[in-house]
Parts: structure tokens; C-alpha cells; sequence
């Protein structure tokens, strides 16, 4: 899992991005990066898994029951749904929690590979963010630089779930954000 935060602005060399900029640049990167993999990971996908998922990420509790029921009954003993309550410190039954699980096991069962492909896309970015330092650097203003997109954002109906292994680390309390779809 990586983290955006102050060592990756050290990794990619902007450690010395003002400091008001830090928070919304960082914010910025996982608006980008959550585009970016949301596009790349619906290629493959048919119609019919993109409507799951999006009712998945829509948080619609019928379809995630039953999802739940059909390929992980017992994910509440799961490793990996243990872990993710305790990253974000919410009740077994909390629905964001129980939504953002669901949105996980999906790619993994679906898009077996999503991890790389976060971690692809994260260095494709970094590349980017790096070659354009000198300009971020120099850059004077206080919203967060432009980094443009390199996929069309109308491809990807949805965004993967946040516990990809990204996560702006300047979120208070550093407790994940739940989209709200």
C-alpha cells in the first residue's frame, strides 16, 4: 500500500511545494489517479459488470447484500475485511464499511489484477508530476496545479474503491473518505 503524502511529494521531488499547496495538490493527484485507474480498469469490463459495480459504489444495500450473499457469506471473518474495519475504526455493519469491502472483493473477483494496475497508473503519474516539476515549482498559486488527464473521463462510469492503496494522507485523522455517489 502507498500513501500520498509528504514522502511522496519527497519521492517525486516536491517536498518544497509551499506548504498551502501540499494539501490540495495531494488532493488533486487522487482525484486524478482515481480517474485514471476507474478508466483503465472498466476497459474489459462488459455492461452488465460496470451496472453492478456502479450499484455497488452507489452503495445500493440490496445489491450488496445480495452480492455478499452470492460470493462472500462470510465476510465479515475474512482477513481482509478485518483489516479494513480496523483502518477505519467503523462498526462491522456500518454501511460505508460494508459498502467498501464489497467494492474491493468485486475487483478482486472481477479485475483480479486492479492492484497493478493502481500501482501502474500511480508511477505512469509520478512520471508525469516529475517531468513537469520545475513548472509545479514555479507555479505561484494557490490552488493545486493541473495535471492533465490522460484518459476521457466519460469512459469510466465509476471510481474504483478508495482503499486501492492510495489515500491522501492530509485527510483529517487520516481516516479514509467515502465517495459519496
Amino acid at each position: 500500500m502507498f500513501r500520498l503524502d509528504d514522502q511522496f511529494l519527497k519521492d517525486i521531488g516536491l517536498e518544497n511545494l509551499p506548504e498551502d499547496q501540499k494539501k490540495p495538490f495531494l488532493q488533486h493527484i487522487y482525484s486524478e489517479l482515481e480517474l485514471r485507474v476507474g478508466t483503465r480498469l472498466s476497459d474489459g469490463l462488459s455492461d452488465t459488470q460496470l451496472e453492478e459495480f456502479e450499484k455497488i459504489i452507489d452503495r445500493d444495500q440490496e445489491r450488496i447484500q445480495q452480492w455478499l450473499a452470492d460470493h462472500a457469506p462470510s465476510y465479515q471473518q475474512e482477513e481482509a475485511f478485518g483489516k479494513l474495519q480496523q483502518a477505519t475504526g467503523l462498526e462491522a455493519n456500518d454501511e460505508r464499511l460494508v459498502a467498501e469491502y464489497t467494492a474491493t472483493k468485486w475487483l478482486e473477483v472481477n479485475r483480479p489484477d486492479y492492484r497493478q494496475v493502481v500501482a501502474q497508473v500511480l508511477d505512469e503519474l509520478k512520471r508525469e508530476i516529475s517531468t513537469n516539476r520545475s513548472a509545479i515549482l514555479g507555479a505561484n498559486q494557490s490552488a493545486a496545479p493541473e495535471v492533465q488527464p490522460t484518459q476521457d473521463p466519460a469512459k469510466s462510469p465509476y471510481s474504483p474503491p478508495m482503499n486501492s492503496g492510495a489515500q491522501p494522507s492530509a485527510t483529517p485523522g487520516d481516516a479514509p473518505h467515502f465517495p459519496q455517489h
